[in-house]
């Protein structure tokens, strides 16, 4: 399935002027991203040629690409689905357009959010940024993942969704992005669910009495984001602030197994996130 595509020029959004054959994609902000004007180097793309990961490095403008269900199936909900990558690149197929497409068969709309993240030369990508960049740069990464938000919410119309349905899905470093619009939000970037998949959390995991109902799935095995108490924090906090809150802990699974089958019960994570989903009334049609 290809994304359904906008363009926003100058502000204004240019839904159908473009078909639908098109890769289709909408800037999150007008012009260079507030705090990061000055980032002047290029972005860059590999593939990895063991697993087919599409990363994307050096983000300096970030995106939404868009992708919506065929009319017939759509509920109205939607979901901006932001992909890991230890905030030094990102796994754009594998935990974000293949996700997307995942979204789509559910009748939800989806949105792969391309945030910012640290600096990487393509001359030699094994120089991995210090801890002190991938610190700087995580609250632009998070003000990305609140624009979305507002993004998506300010163009229902446009593309058939209910302003009451608007959710988030990050993966690892996108994990981290979710949670923190679910725990940092004005009226307008609250999501109204959001799920971090074996996520990085923030210092500071207290959620405010408005933080929407949070879905949340780790494997106890993982290594990269390690102990899970990352996840277990967040539900935790959660249930103390009698917010709903559902968590999935598997025993085996390893860390960014996004989509992919492995054989294991992990597998069935999409399933879990789908009835989560149904139960909250999100896969019915939107009155």
């Amino acid at each position: 399935m290809r994304p359904l595509v906008v363009f926003l020029l100058a502000g204004a959004l240019l839904a159908g002027t473009l078909s639908s054959s098109e890769p289709k994609f909408i800037s999150l902000w007008p012009g260079a991203a507030p705090g990061s004007e000055g980032w002047k180097y290029e972005e860059w793309e590999r593939v990895g040629p063991q697993d087919d990961i599409k990363r994307i490095h050096n983000v300096t403008r970030p995106t939404l690409t868009i992708y919506l269900p065929n009319s017939s199936v759509a509920t109205g909900t939607a979901v901006v689905v932001a992909p890991g990558g230890g905030f030094r690149y990102l796994a754009f197929n594998h935990e974000g357009t293949d996700v997307a497409e995942w979204l789509n068969s559910l009748g939800v709309a989806a949105f792969v959010l391309k945030y910012r993240v640290a600096r990487t030369s393509e001359a030699s990508e094994k120089d991995t940024p210090t801890r002190e960049e991938i610190k700087n740069v995580i609250p632009f990464a998070v003000a990305d993942g609140q624009q979305a938000i507002r993004i998506v919410r300010s163009h229902c119309a446009d593309w058939g969704i209910a302003k009451d349905r608007i959710g988030i899905l990050g993966f690892s470093a996108g994990g981290n992005v979710a949670a923190s619009v679910a725990l940092h939000h004005d009226a307008e970037s609250r999501p109204n669910f959001a799920a971090p998949i074996y996520p990085g959390t923030p210092e500071d995991v207290t959620p405010s009495p408005d933080a929407p109902p949070i879905f949340l799935v780790h494997a106890d095995d993982d290594k990269t984001v390690a102990p899970i108490d990352h996840s277990i924090r967040l539900y935790e906090a959660w249930k103390k602030a009698g917010i709903p809150a559902e968590i999935h802990i598997y025993s085996r699974g390893g860390h960014g197994f996004g989509m992919r089958k492995k054989g294991l019960p992990v597998d069935t994570w999409t399933d879990r996130f789908r009835d989560w989903l149904a139960v909250q009334g999100l896969l019915q049609p939107a009155k």
